[in-house]
């Protein structure tokens, strides 16, 4: 039996905000050759998203990630670009991932482990860079109209091999969720709750060291 780790698991929470910023990126290069398979009118919602992403400062709500087995997990989740970001899973998952705008920390208060990653080197770093990197392409496979707004599906331009993601947006546009599918095929979703932009979030929110460690303790 396969156990999801920490690192997964924020990989699957961040990617869709990690990638919808990567093809915000795509989008301003129009010039690619990934780009030019859209129609004008794909072109022109993939520019919506874009526009979108790019004016989104702090933003705070409620995410329901359900995985390939039918299990649900929630949580709560605070954005500060650039740099921060909250994700708190509930009860007994235990799971705590914050960007303090250099370090991504991961407590998991179930197995009592905690890990730190550079911002860089995380699908975060995507979203929450000051400027979009446009270094990190994807290749945008297909925009689809939904009754109430629209999805973009993409893959990693050099890592097509690894999975895919499918954004869903808002007519909005608001982003209201995303499914992840991995190289086998399992799909986690990711669906976002009284997604809400805000202002003044408290930056205590975004540091979070090694609870493990006691005062005075080395």
């Amino acid at each position: 039996m396969t156990t999801t780790t920490p690192t997964r698991r924020l990989i699957l929470a961040a990617a869709g905000f990690g990638l919808a910023a990567t093809i915000s990126g795509q989008a301003l290069a129009a010039a690619q050759p990934q780009a030019a398979s859209l129609s004008a009118e794909d072109q022109a919602l993939v520019d919506k998203a874009t526009a979108y992403i790019q004016n989104l400062g702090s933003a705070k709500g409620r995410f329901v990630q359900t995985d390939a087995r039918g299990t649900q997990t929630q949580g709560t989740f605070y954005l500060q670009r650039p740099g921060k970001a909250r994700f708190a899973y509930d009860g007994p998952n235990g799971l705590l991932v914050v960007s303090n705008g250099s370090a991504v920390n991961i407590f998991d208060s179930r197995l009592k482990t905690f890990e730190s990653y550079p911002l860089s080197r995380t699908p975060l770093t995507l979203l929450l860079a000051r400027e979009v990197r446009l270094d990190r392409g994807v290749r945008v496979t297909g925009v689809r109209k939904l009754s109430d707004g629209f999805s973009i599906n993409a893959v990693d331009a050099k890592k097509e091999t690894r999975g895919r993601i499918e954004l869903n947006f808002s007519n909005g546009p608001d982003l209201i969720g995303w499914t992840v599918t991995d190289a086998k095929g399992a799909e986690t979703r990711v669906r976002l709750v009284d997604f809400e932009k805000t202002s003044g979030l408290d930056p205590k929110l975004f540091v979070l060291t090694d609870p493990r460690r006691r005062v005075g303790k080395p």
